[in-house]
């Protein structure tokens, strides 16, 4: 019977049942899958019916596994990474003549990430290139499933094995509108910015954690603006006066030099971290993807954007 059962079960139908659990939604999971609503309602009958379990419950507006489903879809990971390492060495046997490499970066990479890999790409033509943007949680999130080769981030996961290799120096500091009230002082103590109202990123963002780490250890208590989960909307709303913002400054060197934003002078700003080209250390690299990691870190820091800085930097000691 249980090798019958086997037999019965298909990755269609496995990958219809995890797209489900992880989205909540049969309509999520037929976008995700590239087929309609009814074609997974109609594989998770199927597997329901193989099984002779129930797979999925749904709660309040979400769809969410049973623990027989949750079995099922740790087998579906299991066979997904046996399917990727498979195509991983396939792809070996290419060498750099095919074969793809995905890229996930942190969405504060942008501003000079896809000009490195522009230049990878005019390097290695016949290389597919896969490019991913998210915040720092959900690009972690894209590394532990191994659903990309590599992730360009500022600080490497603690709690994942990896393998990380520096691209280059990535400053933080605060900054204002030219008409701020704080704009002409110069060597401020943090505990200046106390009170003073700042626009932050989301929750799960890099930027947004030094921040709180940054805040806590100078004792500065912010008044808490507009929680904006967009750099550009925060430049934005930082030129229109709406507040201050602790963020990357390669994402304000074009501001930072016309003069629509200033660089706040406080003490021990700004806050050193560097960009990494981070892998799980258990995946395979085919040879695109160690070609893409070595690519990075000889020559990603020629791609940062200049910032002058001025005055001494502080580390991030939680690099």
């Amino acid at each position: 019977m249980s090798e019958d059962l086997v037999r019965s079960l298909t990755l269609k139908q496995l990958r219809a049942l995890a797209a489900v659990a992880d989205t909540g939604a049969v309509s999520a999971a037929a976008r995700r899958l590239n087929v309609t609503p009814p074609a997974v309602t109609m594989q998770i009958q199927l597997l329901e019916a193989s099984v002779e379990l129930p797979l999925l419950d749904r709660s309040g507006d979400r769809f969410r596994p049973t623990d027989a489903g949750r079995e099922l879809i740790e087998a579906a990971e299991s066979i997904e990474a046996a399917l990727r390492n498979a195509v991983a060495a396939l792809e070996a046997m290419k060498g750099l003549d095919g074969g793809r490499v995905s890229v996930a970066i942190v969405s504060t990479a942008k501003y000079f990430a896809p000009m490195a890999l522009g230049a990878f790409a005019r390097a290695h033509p016949k290389v597919d290139l896969s490019l991913m943007v998210g915040n720092r949680a959900e690009v972690l999130e894209l590394l532990r499933s191994d659903r990309v080769d590599v992730a360009i981030m500022g600080r490497p996961p603690e709690d994942l094995d990896n393998v990380r290799a520096v691209i280059g120096d990535h400053p933080h500091f605060v900054i204002a509108s030219p008409t701020h009230e704080l704009a002409a002082r110069r060597s401020m103590p943090p505990e200046a910015l106390s009170g003073q109202t700042f626009l932050m990123r989301e929750r799960g963002s890099g930027t947004r954690g030094l921040m709180e780490r940054l805040f806590e250890e100078t004792g500065v208590t912010p008044k808490a603006g507009m929680e904006i989960g967009s750099n550009e909307t925060i430049k934005q709303a930082v030129i229109a006066g709406l507040g201050l913002a602790f963020i990357s400054a390669h994402t304000v060197a074009a501001e930072i030099a016309d003069g629509r934003l200033v660089e706040l002078d406080v003490q021990g700003l700004p806050v050193l971290r560097q960009w990494h080209v981070v892998r799980r250390a258990a995946k395979r690299l085919t040879p695109p993807a160690a070609a893409m990691t070595a690519f990075l870190s000889e020559h990603g820091a020629e791609f940062l954007p200049k910032i002058p800085l001025k005055r001494n930097q502080r580390a991030d000691r939680d690099v």
